[in-house]
């Protein structure tokens, strides 16, 4: 069921109706079923993947939860009889229960998800082995169901797991509100990756029906339609047509196709976040920021920390945090310092979990090879600028241009230009033929791809790019005021009238511009496949 279809819209209707009829725990109830049903319209096979994950992730965590407070509690009573290291070995032993648990939970989901996600995937890199080396016989793929959001919901709910193991919080101890924080149906789709302390704080309230926060939400939802439909399925004509014919669209065109995409990978991406957050808010539900203007950001590393927000933080604190801090790193440092001296030495380590990061990141992203050299390609960036750190103070310490607009600008020009030529590997989806295209655009530019006619020829017309260049426009104009406070709340203080004419107008711009109408089907949001 996709946002942008009619019937979403209508099932939405249904929810939202319903929910503000019922009182107290029956909202968040309501919620539950109408989560299980959207899954379930999905798919039906889908509910047998979730349902697994949600049974065995809840029953792990309050067991880890129970052992911890019942050895709490007999630790304390017991404590004083006994000797130092009995007290060390009766923590030991009770932690070990713990981190039993923890593990077999742990492996088991994340074994559900490398099993329906990377198994075809593996075998293909098998094969190509096989024939490498000669051998004529191959393994026969696989035809295995790939549960919607599966990436989602599972980084959230071993998210929850470790959280509950580190002693964060106590394990939820209703199942049913645990289904829910896991299947709240907003955010299958694709996302945010939301941490259980922040959601639970308003997913299991009453709320009553409040104008101010429903038309709040309405408006956000109003925005991702409009960013969705005008924007992204607009210029994902010219992107396709790009990518599609390699060897005819090269040199200008592969430039363009990267630049094209880059817009349509955000509108589209935010546009579904903007729809999530604001489907949660007129139910009073807050769900976390996932963006925050990613195109100004004027280096790689605050580019990842604005862009796909819940899964930069997912991936720093489950994953590189816990390596880089592991007995094994400290080890490492320890060696690495002696041998390569503690200048490079210490660096070591960190390059190492950042180098596990990015590579977990990237195949996150997609069972491909395209989608690993991209995450290894970020790694290789934020590694090269960290190291040409003492060039950079050397440099401003010789030019004076740190901090005014111009070289603001050229930050951000030129870290838009890094993101959009390593997202040419999500575009053309393999490798050498995305190595191909880059060159091309050094190799095989000319001024005859420039041209009106050259453009019309990507299956738009110049109205179309009219309209795209004028949303843009509406885009970086709203993310400028955003950096004084909400937009929302800044058109809330104007008139009545005021308030009316930008919405409706803004309605009817995405009506009449959008790609929407009888027959019209949108296309699936881009991180739907993850």
């Amino acid at each position: 069921m996709l946002f942008t279809s009619y019937e979403f819209l209508g099932f939405l209707l249904v929810v939202f109706l319903i929910y503000y009829l019922l009182r107290g725990k029956a909202q968040w109830s309501f919620l539950l079923i109408s989560s299980y049903v959207f899954y379930f319209i999905a798919d039906p096979r889908y509910l047998i993947f979730i349902a697994i994950t949600t049974v065995s992730t809840f029953f792990a965590a309050r067991a880890i939860s129970d052992k911890k407070s019942s050895f709490d509690a007999w630790f304390k009573e017991h404590k004083k009889e006994m000797e130092k290291d009995e007290r060390k070995a009766a923590k030991a032993k009770a932690h070990a229960v713990e981190k039993k648990i923890f593990l077999c939970c742990l492996l088991f989901n994340l074994g559900i998800l490398a099993v329906t996600k990377y198994t075809n995937f593996t075998i293909s890199n098998i094969n190509s082995i096989l024939n490498a080396v000669g051998n004529k016989g191959t393994l026969s793929f696989v035809d295995l169901v790939i549960p919607m959001g599966i990436s989602f919901y599972t980084f959230q709910t071993m998210g929850y797991l470790i959280d509950v193991y580190n002693g964060k919080f106590e394990a939820q101890r209703s199942i049913f509100k645990f289904a829910l924080f896991v299947s709240f149906f907003p955010q299958l789709v694709q996302g945010p990756i939301s941490r259980y302390d922040d959601l639970s704080k308003t997913l299991f309230e009453e709320h009553r029906f409040d104008w101010r926060t429903v038309s709040f939400g309405l408006e956000r939802i109003l925005w991702g339609f409009f960013k969705k439909l005008v924007i992204a399925e607009r210029i994902l004509v010219p992107v396709q047509a790009i990518i599609q014919e390699p060897d005819k669209y090269n040199g200008w065109y592969a430039f363009a196709g990267a630049m094209f995409y880059a817009l349509q990978l955000y509108a589209d991406f935010t546009g579904g976040i903007d729809i999530t957050i604001g489907v949660a808010e007129t139910m009073g539900i807050k769900v976390t920021e996932n963006f925050i203007r990613p195109y100004f950001s004027k280096n790689i590393k605050e580019y990842w920390n604005r862009w796909h927000i819940t899964m930069g933080t997912w991936f720093t604190d489950y994953i590189f945090y816990p390596i880089s801090a592991s007995q094994f790193m400290m080890k490492l440092s320890k060696k690495s310092r002696s041998v390569l001296g503690n200048n490079l030495g210490k660096r070591v380590p960190v390059y190492l979990s950042s180098f596990i990061v990015w590579f977990t990141t990237g195949i996150w992203h997609g069972a491909s090879w395209n989608f690993i050299v991209w995450g290894l390609g970020n790694f290789v960036v934020i590694m090269i600028s960290q190291e040409l750190e003492p060039f950079y103070r050397w440099f401003h310490s010789k030019v004076k241009v740190a901090g005014t607009f111009g070289w603001k600008l050229f930050q951000v020009i030129r870290t838009v230009l890094i993101m959009s030529s390593l997202r040419m590997f999500d575009c053309y989806r393999d490798v050498p033929l995305t190595f191909k295209m880059f060159g091309s655009i050094f190799t095989k530019a000319r001024l005859s791809q420039l041209s009106v006619n050259a453009f019309t020829d990507l299956g738009i017309t110049i109205a179309d790019y009219v309209v795209v260049f004028i949303a843009m426009v509406i885009l970086i104009a709203v993310s400028l005021i955003q950096r004084s406070g909400s937009v929302r709340e800044k058109i809330a203080e104007l008139s009545a009238a005021r308030r009316f004419a930008i919405w409706y107008g803004l309605f009817m711009v995405t009506l009449i511009f959008g790609a929407y109408g009888i027959g019209y089907s949108a296309s699936q949001f881009i991180y739907n496949q993850f």
